[in-house]
């Protein structure tokens, strides 16, 4: 969504044409499904109750498990489609779907792009079947702490001669780890591209749904973006995004590049 999106009249030119009036038309059922205080408690009871049921385990990106809501997989795609990314960083391998996803859209916009994916522990059967997969072509795999300076430059020397990518966070979600990623994976991303912080939907749970995480309320990824934006103005938080995917596992986490 973007900002001429999130400020246009919420009633549609009518002497605009077809694809205008309905570009215009979403853009106010957005903004009214921002305001829905209803629609905000129902979709928040649903993702406590599909996240307490391990709903985002239940879906494949062609083949691999990708371990992420449906909304929130829409919304990278419309990402990528735009920003039409040169490389997709991301940080948290798993499966590995979440690389496929990135890669297949990459194959689909042609060129030479490519995902690089830093985990601090790739199992051998997920990396594996991520070299054995048709996208594997597009994808690079760093092993190592995604907060180790050292992984950090070798992720700049990956990306030399690369000037738009695209930086997804969702590896350990405590607030230190999930700032320190911010620090240093934030200046590569360039005006009008985008960063992704998930699982900043933590903060909005209840506050003992993670008795066996080192992270809970009040440390978490959503704290940490918050932490970050207060000595950072190249980032905005894009509201109109969460408005319309209403579930998400990165609510206030899509963050617009704004200034070089």
């Amino acid at each position: 969504m973007s900002q001429k999106d999130s400020t246009a009249s919420q009633t549609p030119d009518q002497t605009a044409g077809p694809a205008e009036q309905f570009r215009q038309e979403r853009v106010a059922r957005i903004r009214a499904m921002g305001a829905d205080q209803t629609l905000k408690d129902t979709a928040q009871a649903f993702t406590v109750a599909s996240t307490r049921a391990g709903y985002s385990y239940n879906f494949n990106w062609m083949g691999r498990p990708i371990i992420q809501y449906p909304q929130d997989m829409i919304a990278l795609q419309e990402i990528i489609w735009e920003m039409r990314p040169d490389v997709v960083v991301e940080t948290g391998i798993a499966h590995g779907g979440s690389l496929i996803f990135s890669a297949s859209m990459l194959e689909l916009l042609g060129g030479d792009g490519f995902v690089l994916g830093l985990d601090i522990d790739i199992r051998a059967h997920n990396r594996a079947a991520i070299e054995a997969h048709p996208m594997s072509k597009r994808i690079r795999m760093i092993q190592g702490s995604s907060i180790d300076d050292a992984v950090a430059e070798q992720v700049r020397r990956e990306l030399a001669g690369r000037g738009n990518p695209l930086v997804v966070l969702d590896s350990n979600h405590t607030h230190a780890h999930v700032l320190r990623e911010l620090e240093l994976y934030s200046p590569l991303v360039r005006k009008g591209g985008w960063l992704v912080v998930f699982d900043t939907v933590v903060e909005n749970m209840p506050g003992d749904f993670y008795p066996d995480r080192p992270w809970g309320l009040g440390d978490n990824p959503m704290t940490a973006v918050d932490a970050f934006l207060k000595d950072n103005d190249r980032f905005v938080i894009d509201e109109a995004m969460d408005a319309r995917l209403s579930v998400s596992m990165a609510p206030r986490g899509y963050l617009r590049c704004v200034k070089d």
